[in-house]
This record gives structure tokens, C-alpha cells and sequence, in this order.
């Protein structure tokens, strides 16, 4: 439920991997989404499992991964027998059997700036569910000196059609331009996010779909004041912008316009990283600010052209 691209590709080359090689076992772990269960459902051989009804055996899976994480924070801590007890009762009182929000608390634990005098307290200031743990995120991150910076990657992140490199965010927010080469602010910043955002290979992903779906449902109006729509033309506008400042005739120098793909070799550095999320995706950000009408969007549809024949114009000469 995670896999937002080619979901129903992914789905059918488990189907069909499955008939072809029985012998190799797959496992699934999804929402119950309808849609998913339905092309699974012509999978061969399958054991379908439904936690809700098993909540016995995911308690007990809760139990042991809060025990597991438990013991790498009293080694990295060095907690005492007493804190080390009260940590792992809290977290079995407070968890809900969620194996994301012991992770997340645990995550904040191990931060080197909390000190283990502070266990306790820091401890007992982490709300239960995730909702109310996402929203004290979200508090944090209101109090910062970056609020703004926050806030506007948090906004990008939540209408991107994938996950975008450091570079391609860098771009897509006009303020982090100014940090372009400084992967260690952007890194920084990004940690800031409340917890919310991940770093991985220098990609930005979300820690969980359910961080996206609260900012989305729950703290738009933080994050997305202006609406949905206006980010998506916020998107759009700056691909536009990347892409006419990125894209020009033979951009990999290549001399020979025949050449197979697979004898290309990327430069170092990339001249198209920044502008590789834009040539995608641009038109599907134009389509989504287009769906509410207003004046700004109007403006921004009668601007297109020009501008769209522009930068399609550069890339073909």
C-alpha cells in the first residue's frame, strides 16, 4: 500500500512469479485495500492473513520488538536495571501494539542530545497513537528556527508523485537553493522535519505512509495553507522554471543523436539531476493545481504555453 507507483505492476509480477516458481514464497504485508486483494486473489497457492483477527499474535510481536529495542537503548545508554524496566513498561502501556510508534519514541530516545537523566521525563511527554504523536511532531517543528524551511519541504514531500533526491528538493524549493551544495545543512534540515522524513541514499522518503496521510488530513492547513491545488502549481511553476534554466540541446554531449542508451555513461555531476524530477512529472502537478479553478490558477493555465512550448522547444533543438 506504500508502493504509490505501478502498484498494479508490482502486483502482477508477484501473481505471475508465484505460478511460474512455486517453490519461492512471498510475503505481502498490505492494508486491506480492496483493489489489492482483488489481484492477489488469482495468486495459486496462498495463505491470506488478517491481523485485526489476530491481534493475540501482533501483541505478542509488539511485545518482543519493544524488548529488542529496549536492550539496544539500555546498551547505548547504559540505563540502569530500574530505568531500563520503566522504559519497556511504558512502552507495552502506551504502544497500542503500533510496531511504528515504539519506533519512533525509541528513535527520539536515542538522540545523543537526550541524556539518560531525562529518560523518564522524555519518556512520558510522547502522547499515545500516532496521530497525536505525529502532532506533537508537528509542535516541534513549529518552535523551530526553521519553521518555514520545514514546513516547505513537508509541503513538497506531501504532493510529489515520488520520492525526490536532495538535489531535486533543493530545487523544487526555491529557499534551499542557497544550501544547493551543502549537503550537511540539508541533511540538517530535513532531520528537523519532526521525524516525519527519512533520509535514505540520498533520497527523501516519508517514515511511514500514515506520516503522509496525517499531513495530508490531518495538519494541511499547517503545512498546505493556501490548499492542495496551489502547491501542485507552486510544483509545476518551478519545474517549468527548472527545466528552462537545466535543459539544452545534446546536454550529455553525446555528438551522435543514434546512440544506443545503453552505451551512455551519466556525467559527473549529473547535469540533468536536478531537472530529472520536473520532465516527469511537471504536466501531472499542472493537472492537479487545474482541478479547484481560481484566479490564480487561470492566470497560471494561460501562462503555460508559452512557456511549456518554450522549454519542449530547447530540449528538441
Amino acid at each position: 500500500d506504500e508502493c504509490v507507483t505501478d502498484l498494479p505492476h508490482l502486483l502482477n509480477l508477484i501473481v505471475e512469479k508465484s505460478s511460474e516458481s512455486p517453490r519461492i514464497k512471498w510475503i505481502v504485508s498490505s492494508r486491506n485495500w480492496l483493489n489489492i486483494e482483488e489481484q492477489l486473489e488469482t495468486a495459486g497457492q496462498k495463505v491470506m492473513l488478517c491481523l485485526e483477527l489476530n491481534e493475540k499474535s501482533i501483541s505478542a510481536a509488539v511485545s518482543i520488538y519493544i524488548r529488542h529495542k529496549v536492550d539496544q537503548l539500555a546498551r547505548l545508554k547504559k540505563y540502569d536495571r530500574n530505568t531500563r524496566d520503566a522504559v519497556q513498561h511504558h512502552l507495552s502501556s502506551n504502544a497500542n501494539d503500533t510496531f511504528l510508534w515504539v519506533a519512533l519514541v525509541c528513535q527520539e530516545l536515542a538522540d545523543p542530545k537526550v541524556r539518560k537523566r531525562h529518560t523518564l521525563a522524555k519518556l512520558k511527554s510522547f502522547p499515545q497513537g500516532l496521530d497525536s504523536l505525529y502532532n506533537r511532531m508537528m509542535e516541534q517543528v513549529r518552535d523551530l528556527d526553521d519553521a518555514d524551511l520545514c514546513k516547505q519541504v513537508l509541503a513538497i514531500a506531501s504532493v510529489v508523485y515520488r520520492p525526490v533526491s536532495l538535489k531535486e528538493l533543493t530545487f523544487l524549493a526555491g529557499s534551499l537553493e542557497d544550501f544547493g551544495d551543502d549537503l550537511d545543512t540539508l541533511e540538517e534540515i530535513i532531520g528537523s522535519c519532526g521525524s516525519l522524513l527519512t533520509l535514505r541514499e540520498g533520497v527523501v522518503y516519508f517514515v511511514h505512509q500514515s506520516a503522509k496521510d496525517f499531513l495530508l488530513n490531518e495538519a494541511s492547513n499547517q503545512i498546505l495553507s493556501s490548499g492542495i491545488a496551489h502547491q501542485h502549481r507552486v510544483v509545476f511553476s518551478r519545474s517549468l522554471q527548472i527545466m528552462s534554466e537545466t535543459l539544452r540541446r545534446d546536454i550529455y554531449d553525446l555528438h551522435h543523436p543514434g546512440i544506443s542508451i545503453h552505451h551512455i555513461r551519466q556525467p559527473e555531476p549529473d547535469p540533468l539531476a536536478p531537472a530529472r524530477y520536473s520532465c516527469i512529472y511537471w504536466v501531472d502537478h499542472l493537472n492537479a493545481g487545474l482541478r479547484r479553478p481560481s484566479t490564480t490558477s487561470m492566470t497560471t493555465a494561460q501562462s503555460t504555453n508559452s512557456s511549456a512550448r518554450s522549454t519542449s522547444t530547447g530540449s528538441r533543438h
